[in-house]
C-alpha cells in the first residue's frame, strides 16, 4: 500500500476496538493506583457498551487481577481481550499505532515515541507497536517504522485530507525543522493535503507541549469542538481566547468557516499546589457514542450538552477522569481507537 492509495480515517468512522493498557504499580500511577483503577474500570465498561476493548497487560498476574476487577464490575467480558506486552506507562494515544486505511489493508505508522521530547523514559513504549504487530493483534496490516518523533495526541484529521495540529508541539519536538518542511513531512506520511496550524492554546499541567487533543477536535469535516475559557481572571484566558480567534479564521476545504462548538471551562483543579490540565476536549469517539471526561465539576453537564450538539446522533457518556489528570492527561490520552477491520 502506498501513501497515494491510503487514507487516515477520522475518529468518528466505524471502529473494530479501542486499545488501552492497564495501570500497575510499575507505572507512574503507583501512588494513586486504586483511584486510577476505578477510572479504568469505568472507561472499559463504557467502551464495551459500544465495541470491544483490547487491554494490554504487563504479565499474567496483572491480567488475572484486571479480569477479576472488570468482571466484578459487571463489564461485558466477551468484549474484552487481553494481550501481554511490556510497557512503560499507559498513554496509548501517543505510543500506539497511527492507522492508515488502504484498498488492500492497513498501514500502521510507527513513529518514534520519545516520552514527549525526552521528559520520561519511554524505551518499552517506543517498541509497543512493533511488539503488538508481531503478536498478531492487528489484522490485514503492515508496520511502517518512521524515524520521526510524533504522538497521536498531537494530530487531528477530518478523514478527508485535512490535518489539525499545534506549532508549539511540533516545533518543540523538531526545533530545526521549518514550517514548510513539517507540512511536507506530515502530509506525506499521513496522506493529507492540508495542514492547519494553531499558534495559541496550551494548558497548565500539560507536559505534551500543547497536544491538539487537549485543545481542539474535529467533530465533522466542517465542525470543530474546542476548549474555551470565559474567565478573564484565569491564566489560560489570553491563550485560549487567541486560539478561539484562530479557529474562527480557519476555513474548510470549500472556503466556508468551520462550525465551532465551545466547551465550557471547569473550575481550576489544583493538586499539592500544581494546576492540573482538565480539558473537556480530550473526549473519545466510539461506535455510536462520545465518551466524555468528567471532573466532578458543575461544568460537566454543560460540556455534555455541547458535545450532544456537536455529535447529535451519538450518545454522550461521562467517564470520571479526575484521577487521570493527576498525571497530566485524560480519557483520549489513554486510548487509541482501531478502525473497522484492523482488529
Amino acid at each position: 500500500m502506498t501513501a497515494a492509495t491510503s487514507r487516515f480515517p477520522a475518529e468518528w468512522e466505524p471502529q473494530s476496538a479501542v486499545l488501552l493498557a492497564w495501570p500497575t504499580a510499575d507505572t507512574d500511577w503507583a501512588a494513586r493506583l486504586a483511584e486510577v483503577e476505578d477510572t479504568y474500570i469505568a472507561l472499559v465498561a463504557a467502551i464495551t457498551r459500544f465495541e470491544p476493548a483490547i487491554v494490554c497487560v504487563s504479565d499474567a498476574d496483572v491480567e488475572a487481577y484486571a479480569r477479576a476487577r472488570l468482571s466484578s464490575a459487571r463489564v461485558d467480558m466477551d468484549r474484552v481481550r487481553f494481550v501481554e506486552v511490556p510497557y512503560d506507562d499507559t498513554w496509548l494515544r501517543d505510543s500506539g499505532p497511527i492507522s492508515l486505511r488502504g484498498a488492500d489493508g492497513f498501514r500502521l505508522l510507527d513513529f518514534r515515541f520519545t516520552g514527549w521530547g525526552g521528559k520520561f523514559d519511554a524505551s518499552r513504549d517506543d517498541l509497543l507497536v512493533e511488539r503488538l504487530h508481531d503478536l498478531g493483534i492487528f489484522a490485514n496490516s503492515s508496520r511502517q517504522p518512521v524515524d520521526f518523533a510524533l504522538e497521536g495526541g498531537a494530530i487531528e484529521t477530518d478523514g478527508a485530507g485535512t490535518l489539525l495540529t499545534t506549532w508549539q508541539c511540533l516545533h518543540e519536538r523538531h526545533p530545526d525543522a521549518s514550517r514548510g518542511e513539517l507540512d511536507r513531512r506530515l502530509a506525506g506520511w499521513l496522506a493529507q493535503d492540508r495542514v492547519l496550524w494553531l499558534e495559541h492554546g496550551a494548558l497548565e499541567g500539560d507536559d505534551t507541549d500543547a497536544h491538539i487533543d487537549t485543545l481542539a477536535r474535529f467533530a465533522a469535516p466542517d465542525a470543530i469542538v474546542y476548549q474555551a475559557c470565559d474567565d478573564p481572571a484565569d491564566s489560560h484566558y489570553p491563550g485560549l481566547q487567541a486560539m478561539a480567534a484562530e479557529l474562527a479564521a480557519l476555513r474548510t476545504r470549500d472556503g466556508t468557516p468551520y462550525r465551532l462548538f465551545a466547551l465550557p471551562w471547569p473550575a481550576p483543579i489544583v493538586d499539592e499546589g500544581r494546576r492540573l490540565a482538565a480539558s473537556y476536549a480530550n473526549f473519545l469517539i466510539v461506535n455510536g457514542a462520545v465518551l466524555m471526561p468528567a471532573y466532578g465539576d458543575p461544568a460537566d453537564a454543560a460540556a455534555a450538552t455541547v458535545l450532544a450538539q456537536a455529535f447529535p446522533v451519538r450518545e454522550i457518556v461521562q467517564v470520571p477522569c479526575r484521577p487521570l489528570i493527576w498525571q497530566n492527561g485524560s480519557l483520549h490520552c489513554v486510548t487509541m481507537q482501531l478502525p473497522e477491520g484492523l482488529a
